[in-house]
């Protein structure tokens, strides 16, 4: 451990023995309060945290971002204050000492156990509606586009893996629970040492590097790249926050890394992108980022919002703290005015997965429209999608015949129609897990899956569908092959 670091592990001590952690806070504030600091309103929890116990205390240091007794501040962090105060982490005054970062507990699922860290950040802004201010360089702490990602990213055991554009680190530390060497690259120094100093506090090792893009990753290759780069789609203004704002037009930033991130994947290696992309006018949204991907990559792209130029304009602003400001209408102005120029009728917000193929074989691209609920973590269904691509890779339609087929036990039947018709209007076939796509189907597929159970393959499977329907078997083979690789694609039946 670096030596600016040495702080960290009597820090660690100190939060364990507080009890500083996920679930212990939120059944100290309740979960009434727990709910509000989710809307940045900290009263409901200040109210809850007045005992000034070491846990109470971690509480209103760090996420309240209230001052506490100096007597206090020494009873939680023992023998710490000053070292916390010459890091940066703390500042004090006569008789009080307040936070200058965030110290947050955190909880992965490691191997399916729990696993209590702490991730420092910058502080919050914008707490209980005071002015949003925060620097160029500002660090970004847990937020709704971090948990998206860990939520999206696959969890397999892995060799490599790569955290492009860190931030504080928070997907470096959820890759080090399945990955041997994981490497996190960031362009904002603060972000740099506070990754470092996060994997140092939280025991794990992490390779951060300095440098854009790929550029500190040259000539290597990872199993898995985890990234939420700066994806914000904003005119230049001169003004760039660091951790939304890649300073490239458009949406250039997640064009690029779609382009060229394969050219760092090991063989079958899987890059994954939270990401913000613009509809233009008069193409297709998926016509145009089917564009940037490669013949030779499986790709699974989520459009999983829609935002219209002045709600996205909004929304940004809001973040960096300019709305009700003298010159928001101003800025407001000059930005939707810049969509408008450039053709921007709309800006997509989702997950780009591609996969790098190594059998010389054309890759299976989807570019999906979700907008509806998904189970979480979606990382798995990403990964079963990715395996049925393979699967049916090279599977010729007399080799799909000979194959045995299973349903997913998720896959329920559901008929419409008016009650006591003899024949439903249709019949819909619903997974209850992963994506929880849903597709109409006709008899003959309704029959098909219900009816894939491994004892039978496709061939003999459809033989005795028609036999039993009085159907050509050859015409029908002809008819539900392809329909039976939709139903494999997309997840409702498996292979072997």
């Amino acid at each position: 451990m670096s030596s600016d670091l040495d702080f960290t592990g009597p820090l660690r001590d100190a939060l364990l023995a507080a009890d500083f952690t996920y679930d212990a806070v939120a059944e100290a504030i309740g979960d009434d309060a727990h709910r509000a600091l989710g809307r940045n309103e900290t009263l409901p929890a200040l109210r809850r945290t007045t005992s000034g116990g070491p846990l109470d205390t971690l509480v209103r240091l760090f996420l309240l971002q209230a001052p506490v007794p100096r007597e206090d501040a020494e009873r939680a962090l023992p023998g710490l204050v000053d070292r916390l105060c010459n890091a940066g982490l703390l500042e004090q005054s006569v008789g009080e000492v307040a936070a200058r970062t965030d110290c947050r507990p955190y909880a992965v699922s490691e191997a399916g156990v729990e696993r209590d860290l702490w991730v420092v950040s910058d502080l919050t802004p914008g707490l209980d509606g005071a002015p949003v201010a925060v620097g160029p360089d500002h660090v970004l702490g847990i937020s709704s586009a971090s948990t998206s990602l860990a939520q999206l990213t696959m969890r397999e055991p892995v060799e490599r893996a790569l955290d492009l554009g860190t931030g504080c680190g928070v997907q470096a530390l959820h890759l080090a629970t399945h990955a041997d060497t994981v490497v996190a690259t960031d362009v904002n120094a603060r972000a740099l040492w506070m990754t470092r100093l996060n994997g140092a506090l939280n025991d794990i090792a992490v390779d951060v590097r300095d440098g854009s893009f790929f550029e500190p990753v040259a000539g290597e290759r990872f199993d898995l790249v985890a990234t939420n780069p700066p994806f914000v789609i904003s005119p230049a203004t001169g003004e760039r926050l660091v951790y939304r704002d890649s300073g490239l037009p458009g949406d250039r930033v997640v064009e690029h890394i779609v382009r060229t991130g394969p050219d760092h994947l090991a063989e079958d290696g899987w890059l994954q992108v939270l990401a913000n992309w613009a509809i233009v006018e008069g193409r297709p949204w998926d016509e145009r980022l089917g564009s940037w991907l490669r013949e030779d990559c499986d790709a699974l792209v989520v459009q999983r919002e829609v935002l219209d130029p002045a709600a996205y304009v909004e929304l940004w602003l809001k973040d960096s703290g300019h709305h009700g400001g003298p010159d928001y209408a101003a800025r407001y102005d000059t930005w939707l005015s810049w969509l408008e120029q450039t053709g921007i009728e709309g800006i997509g917000f989702g997950w780009i997965n591609v996969r790098r193929g190594g059998s010389g074989l054309a890759g299976r691209h989807e570019l999906l429209e979700w907008p509806y609920d998904v189970e979480q973590p979606i990382g798995p269904a990403i990964h079963a999608w990715g395996d049925a691509a393979s699967g049916l890779r090279g599977l010729d339609d007399d080799a799909l015949l000979a194959t045995t087929l299973h349903a997913r036990e998720d896959v329920q039947q559901e008929t419409v129609g008016r009650p006591g018709a003899e024949d439903p209007e249709a019949i819909v076939l619903r997974q209850q897990r992963g994506f929880r796509r849903a597709r109409t189907a006709d008899t003959v597929e309704a029959a098909l899956v219900g009816a894939s159970d491994g004892d039978l393959t496709l061939g003999q499977l459809l033989g005795a569908l028609a036999t039993l329907l009085q159907r050509d078997e050859e015409a029908l083979r002809a008819a539900y092959v392809p329909v039976v690789r939709e139903l494999v694609g997309e997840g409702f039946l498996r292979l072997g």
